[in-house]
């Protein structure tokens, strides 16, 4: 009999695989050693469909007295009830002590439920699966199995009514659909057929019904994920969008987990899927995958998110460039440091991987596949840092590879190059900041309407995401055009706003008018407050056709601009009310941050509002 376990933390549960268990294992014959009272509710117990075994603490926990075996257990062991009633657990079942002792002891000592799940493996095949719980009650140890018997020691393939209880048990943690696959057979939860629309069919379980209604332009993100299970990986998150057959296009969050042997074969597979269309007004795009936009075309810099986490990391085309690796081949992990010729960098990089240290940065001497004579010199910085209540980390490689006659140049300009990743990677943080800022702000404002901080959320990340797609090629921080901001911010509104509620944006800005970035990113939030603003108290009555809320941006003189956003909504009765709302908070404090003034106006066909802001601020580079 060979033993493996594993945990499982998205269902908070142990995974014990049995393999090859042995009669002898399963039952040897003892002489009764306690004797114990059979249950006043022995007939009811042997009603119950789910195997309920007893067993009563001996010698605090070192072992365990056999009280009662479920019908389960004595017909595998070919015994009745006597043959194990008031016997050691440790002599009368030597393979299930080993199996079980330890969580019935912790069971015991914690008198919390304990929850686990056995995989039952006869000839490297599945031959069932049982899902387990311990309940400690009235100084016994309860253990309560539910599990599928399988005489051929293969895996069963159940017929309509057996496959809704398996269903059950593979859903009970979840309450979206799920599915398992094992022996290249599915088996589907309600759930699923809910999420697709139709009823079960004969040949369901010969195929994956969810990806077989994948859109054509999300199928390469189909092949990449089964791919990369099927390299070794364990785990895959993403998002899906599939066509169902009465033609409604869903949004669908996936969530795959494999399970491999020794051999690294793959053994089974489940999945949970989510129908997350409710949400799907958002644009998909991650603000992350605008960051890695960013750094496409750059074989010689990466951007590298989460590259301390072995399993959520993502990064730009200039890694795998670097490492001369094909990103489908590449497999994370600490290995890939091994390479690092310099002693003390590795011992410092393997430091910031163990939680000793938060950040580093260096320079070092890298052998390509392990090759000294395919050598390159790069520099690196990652920094570990808390957002929210989870540890995130980012990083940035470069290859600063020389040509003798080229040395002073590039060390010049990478040095340069450095000071603006540093910089931009401090933007990053601080624009995350200021979102976790007014998501805590309006999370008590408007905690009874949700819809309201998705719709202000959404905007100011779309905007923050421009701002970032389009400085991060950049090394001037000082001239940024606005024109092509406004012109983004306006398709990305309408997109979001625009096309849901009927209402138009036009902009105007001065071809020449070009900005800091200090000024830009305040700027860009103000907008999108004022927008939100307008949104909410200019259009209450959303049928309303011809709705529009313009801008016009202008140099007013070397020093300043001016920014005047109208609507044509039904105007303010009392614009002392709409001054003290939440929203109006959060623009004068951006205001305040943009060293501008700003003012609210009427006009005869709706709201107005001017800001004067300086063009530029003092640019100061963090370290």
């Amino acid at each position: 009999m060979r033993i493996e376990k594993d945990y499982r933390k998205l269902e908070d549960l142990e995974e014990i695989h049995i393999f090859d268990i042995t009669e002898k294992e399963l039952f040897v014959p003892t002489p009764q050693e306690f004797e114990v009272t059979e249950l006043p509710f022995e007939k009811t117990l042997k009603n119950i469909t789910n195997d309920i075994d007893i067993f009563i603490p001996y010698e605090d926990g070192k072992d365990f007295i056999i009280h009662r075996l479920g019908l389960g257990a004595l017909s595998r062991g070919e015994i009745e009830h006597s043959d194990a009633a008031g016997r050691l657990l440790s002599k009368t079942s030597p393979g299930f002590y080993k199996i079980l002792a330890e969580p019935l002891r912790e069971a015991y000592q914690t008198k919390k439920i304990k929850k686990m799940r056995f995989y039952y493996h006869f000839h490297e095949k599945l031959a069932r699966f049982s899902n387990v719980k311990i309940v400690y009650d009235m100084d016994r140890l309860v253990l309560i199995s539910d599990h599928r018997d399988n005489e051929e020691s293969r895996l069963h393939i159940p017929n309509e009514d057996e496959y809704n209880e398996k269903a059950n048990l593979i859903e009970y943690f979840s309450q979206t659909g799920s599915y398992y696959k094992i022996n290249d057979r599915y088996a589907w939860t309600q759930g699923i057929y809910n999420i697709i629309n139709r009823p079960r069919e004969e040949n369901d379980e010969y195929y994956n019904i969810v990806f077989d209604l994948v859109i054509s332009e999300d199928r390469p993100l189909v092949e990449k994920t089964l791919r990369e299970l099927d390299s070794g990986r364990e785990t895959y998150e993403t998002i899906l969008r599939i066509r169902t057959n009465d033609g409604t296009l869903k949004y669908i969050e996936i969530n795959l987990y494999s399970k491999f042997d020794e051999n690294g074969d793959l053994v089974s597979r489940y999945g949970l899927f989510k129908d997350v269309s409710t949400d799907s007004t958002r644009k998909m795009t991650r603000p992350v995958d605008f960051l890695l936009k960013g750094f496409k075309n750059s074989k010689k810099l990466a951007l590298m998110i989460e590259p301390l986490s072995k399993k959520q990391h993502e990064f730009s085309e200039g890694f795998y460039y670097l490492i001369e690796i094909p990103p489908e081949e590449y497999q994370h992990g600490r290995d890939v440091v091994d390479d690092i010729v310099e002693e003390d960098v590795l011992c410092k990089l393997k430091e910031l991987i163990n939680g000793k240290r938060d950040e580093f940065s260096g320079k070092f001497t890298y052998n390509v596949h392990g090759d000294e004579n395919n050598q390159k010199m790069c520099e690196i910085y990652i920094e570990r840092f808390e957002f929210g209540q989870e540890t995130h980390s980012i990083g940035f490689l470069t290859d600063v590879t020389e040509e003798n006659h080229q040395k002073q140049e590039l060390i010049e300009a990478n040095e340069h190059q450095t000071i603006l990743i540093k910089e931009v990677h401090h933007r990053v943080k601080n624009n995350l900041q200021v979102l976790n800022s007014f998501l805590n702000l309006e999370k008590r404002a408007y905690k009874n309407k949700p819809n309201i901080i998705i719709d202000h959320m959404q905007s100011r990340l779309s905007s923050l995401a421009i701002l970032h797609e389009k400085t991060y090629n950049t090394t001037d921080f000082k001239n940024i055009n606005l024109s092509e901001y406004i012109i983004d911010q306006d398709s990305q509104l309408r997109g979001l706003i625009g096309l849901r509620d009927g209402i138009e944006f036009e902009s105007e800005v001065d071809e020449d008018l070009n900005l800091s970035i200090e000024v830009i990113t305040p700027l860009l939030l103000v907008i999108d407050e004022l927008t939100m603003n307008a949104i909410k108290h200019a259009f209450p009555d959303k049928s309303v056709p011809n709705k529009k809320i313009t801008k016009k941006i202008t140099r007013i003189d070397e020093d300043t601009a001016q920014l005047i956003l109208r609507d044509n909504g039904v105007g303010i009765e009392d614009p002392k009310t709409v001054t003290k709302n939440l929203g109006c908070e959060i623009i004068k404090n951006l205001t305040k941050q943009l060293d501008g003034h700003i003012e609210l106006f009427q006009h005869e066909n709706g709201t107005g509002y001017r800001l004067i802001f300086p063009i530029n601020m003092e640019h100061t580079i963090e370290g």
